[in-house]
């Protein structure tokens, strides 16, 4: 955290010292210690239900009844681990997006009996703390960040075993193509401003060409050959020791990102 908040500060994305701002961060020893004055618990344990199970039933027996239990999960329903507890109106996914100091997407999602009071609750605590919340208004397999990077990531998956593309050359159309636009707005205001008449004229223009397209895109399973090939790809591009510098690279261009778009008029 201490590292985070010193790069937040050169970057010009905080203006409180990186110690101050670290010193109201402080570690639990217990879970009991923990929930101690809570009023939000974001959970952030293993990715498999059984541990989210668990963890949710101390949860719900300890915290105080008006604490909103929240968890991180990237594809794991509320309802998968929270069916059986006395406080279940009172859970709901809050899953953010990959670094989340940097990115500030929150999907909100609900179980069916989670209290509409905790989700509006959540998302005003989001809002206050500087990310971008959107709400699920029902349960779906991955929520919907990753469905819609699971369309496109399968797509270029299929692109290269069918010889289109080079894996270098598939990340070179997303990242200096449809990434500059994804930057600042999002698929629908994109096709909304494609065509003259909006939506319903680029559906007109494109609509035969799109549909077709996505005829094509059967299921996915990621056979093994194609997966060898792009690992082999990106190795060749970057040596798996360099991943973690890579990395920092990258959250350094989201920094300048954050700051580009905090100026920038919506």
């Amino acid at each position: 955290v201490r590292a985070r908040l010193t790069d937040l500060h050169s970057a010009g994305l905080i203006s409180e010292a990186p110690a101050v701002v670290a010193a109201r961060v402080s570690v639990a020893a217990t879970l009991e210690e923990c929930l101690d004055g809570a009023v939000h618990v974001q959970e952030n344990g293993p990715e498999r239900v059984e541990v989210k199970r668990e963890t949710f039933a101390r949860l719900d027996a300890l915290a105080a009844p008006a604490v909103v239990l929240a968890s991180s999960t990237s594809g794991i329903p509320a309802s998968a681990f929270t069916e059986g507890l006395a406080g279940r109106a009172r859970c709901l996914v809050a899953h953010p997006v990959n670094p989340p100091y940097l990115v500030p997407l929150v999907e909100l999602v609900g179980a069916p009996w989670t209290d509409p009071a905790v989700v509006a609750r959540t998302r005003a605590l989001m809002d206050g703390v500087g990310q971008v919340p959107v709400v699920a208004l029902k349960e779906t397999r991955g929520f919907v960040l990753n469905r819609l990077q699971a369309a496109l990531v399968a797509e270029a998956f299929r692109l290269v075993r069918d010889g289109v593309m080079s894996v270098e050359d598939v990340d070179a159309c997303v990242k200096e193509g449809l990434g500059l636009r994804w930057s600042f707005m999002g698929p629908f205001e994109t096709i909304d401003l494609n065509a003259p008449g909006g939506v319903a004229d680029y559906v007109a223009r494109f609509g035969p060409l799109m549909g077709g397209i996505t005829e094509e895109q059967t299921p996915y399973g990621y056979d093994a050959p194609t997966v060898a090939s792009v690992a082999g790809a990106r190795r060749g591009a970057l040596a798996a020791d360099a991943i973690a510098e890579r990395s920092a690279w990258r959250d350094r261009r989201l920094m300048a990102l954050a700051v580009h778009k905090t100026a920038q008029p919506m």
